[in-house]
Order: structure tokens, then sequence, then C-alpha cells
């Protein structure tokens, strides 16, 4: 079997599609097929990683070749709003283009149980969900560079911490609001800025952010932030899964988010924290309760235990099934 693996735009997208598509591929090499991440229709399925004019016409063309198609859902009209400048403009008009070429594909690929729920009002196309996953060869020896970060840095334990593309809709007024309210912590936000990308609000939340909400910018290596940091405070409001968020729980460390469907797998109070709604001082609770070393170990070690259902091994073998149903 041969997949056409694409992913359009592939040297200029970054974040998370990028790393699903990167562990997409680490998928497809432990499974026996051969792959291309060219665009072709000599292939058994095409697979597409997202849906621009180019994915469009190799979808249309491979339909009335009977080449299968597999379309990636990883972005929503909900998801691309609050994220960088004009996106807010331009996700009324994302939606129903999105409908017409998800409805190209044969299946369609859902990293969470919520996004295929949301897909559902988009087509019926049919939806099997498979997790982004989390590399944990990826992280492998991070402990190791928690000194050097921590001292790049210039935090102290118990950190409070991020990772990904500083966005608004990640929660970052939340952020910088509890980073003001808890002076005696250590915030940072691991991830880069493209200032020239972000709204004036979003700029403002930054550049007005207290002395102790450090915005590190790209990292040359990202286990430098899950050695650096203590508790992994997510408090997005719109997330399609949020690759992020598994590495810290892969990594041992407690995290706190935002109550949202995205988030209804997690269990509150035995491998997270959850805050319902847009209530800061609901968040800032929870910060001071996870000071306590003996919770956060806990809540850590769960998390551990329970990202292993996601690693690239165990999902693997579900695209497997797929493509040879598809096929």
């Amino acid at each position: 079997m041969k997949i056409s693996h694409y992913f359009e735009l592939e040297t200029h997208v970054t974040g998370g599609i990028r790393e699903s598509v990167v562990h997409q591929r680490k998928m497809l090499d432990r499974l026996d097929v051969t792959y291309t991440t060219e665009p072709t229709l000599e292939a058994d399925v095409f697979h597409c990683n997202l849906m621009g004019p180019r994915s469009v016409w190799y979808a249309t063309r491979a339909r009335r070749r009977n080449v299968p198609v597999i379309a990636h859902t990883h972005v929503t009209a909900e998801d691309f709003g609050e994220s960088f400048r004009f996106t807010n403009a331009l996700a009324k008009p994302l939606k129903p283009y999105l409908r017409w070429a998800y409805g190209l594909a044969d299946a369609l690929v859902c990293p969470s149980e919520y996004n295929r729920r949301l897909l559902e009002t988009y087509t019926d196309a049919p939806a099997t969900v498979i997790s982004n996953g989390v590399d944990r060869e990826k992280l492998a020896g991070f402990e190791s560079l928690e000194a050097e970060y921590r001292d790049r840095y210039d935090l102290e334990s118990p950190t409070v911490f991020l990772v990904g593309h500083v966005i608004k809709r990640k929660g970052l007024e939340t952020f910088v609001e509890l980073a003001r309210r808890l002076p005696e912590l250590d915030f940072a936000w691991f991830g880069p800025l493209d200032r020239s990308l972000k709204g004036r609000e979003t700029t403002r939340l930054i550049e007005e952010s207290p002395a102790n909400c450090t915005f590190t910018g790209y990292v040359d290596d990202i286990r430098g932030a899950f050695a650096a940091g203590d508790i992994f405070c997510f408090p997005t409001h719109e997330e399609n899964e949020g690759i992020a968020l598994l590495e810290a729980m892969a990594a041992g460390k407690p995290v706190l988010v935002r109550d949202i469907e995205t988030f209804s797998w997690l269990a509150d109070g035995e491998d997270c924290l959850k805050v319902s709604g847009a209530d800061v001082d609901a968040f800032e609770a929870a910060l001071e309760r996870l000071t306590d070393a003996e919770l956060r170990d806990r809540l850590g070690s769960n998390a551990a235990r329970r990202s292993e259902e996601f690693s690239l091994e165990t999902l693997a073998t579900q695209y497997q099934s797929l493509y040879q149903e598809v096929a």
C-alpha cells in the first residue's frame, strides 16, 4: 500500500499542526506501508493535513479517479479566531469553505472526540478519532536541562508554565493576570512570539505583563521548558486537542486546565485540576493549591500514567486500520 501523505504549506506552518504531521510520519515509519510526502494520485490513499487550495485540487481529482481521500481536521473556524492578526475576520468565511473542503474527503481524522462532534456540524463524511499523540522520544532526557533553563530565564520552583505559540485564544489574558495576582510565583510561556503577526490586544498583554511573567520566545530545545516548568497552566478557551498538554503529562507535570469540552476526558482531582468558565479567582485558588509539592507529585504521576494511551506506538495501528478500511 502506498500513501500520499501531503502537508500543504509545510515549510510555513508551525505549531501543533506541524507537530501532528511529524508524529503521523513517525507512526507511518512503524507500519508496513510506503508513503511519499509529495502530493500524487499515483497512490492507494491521498491523505492531506491542511485543506488549502492545492489539497482541494488534488482531492477533487482523486475522487474522479476513485483514489480514497483522508483529510485531517486540524483547522476549524472555532479555533481559528483569537489566534493571529486578521484571523477573527477570516474565521466566519472559513467555516463554509471548510464545510465544502472536508466534504470532499472519504474519511476524516479528528484529533479528539470534541473535534469529531464539532465536525458533525460541517459535513457528514465519516470521521475517526485518532489523537495527535505524544512523542516520548522527543522528551527523553529533559530532566538534565533543568538547571540550564532555570538559570537562562531566572526561574525558581514552583514555576507556572505554558508551551506553544503565544496567542490570545490559549488564555493569554488569564495567564498574565494570574502572574500579576501571584507575584511570589514565576510564570513562563515558552514559544514563538511572532510579534508582527499579533493583534494590538495580544501585544499589549505581552508588553504590560508583570516582571514575574516571562515570554521566552522560540526555544532551541523544547525539552528545556518541561525541565524548568513545574505546573502546566493551560487556560485555553478553544482547543482541538493540545499536544503540549499531552507532552506535559508525559513529562509527569501536574496540569491545570479550563474546564472546556475538549478536556472532558481528563478527571478533575485525579490527573489534573479543572477550573470552570472564566473565573480568574478559581484559577488563582487552584494555583495556590498546587504550591503543595505532594499534590503536584500525585497529579503529575497520575498524568504520566494517563498519557501512556497516547503514545505513538499505541496509535500507529489505528492508522493502519483506517488505511485498510478506505483503500
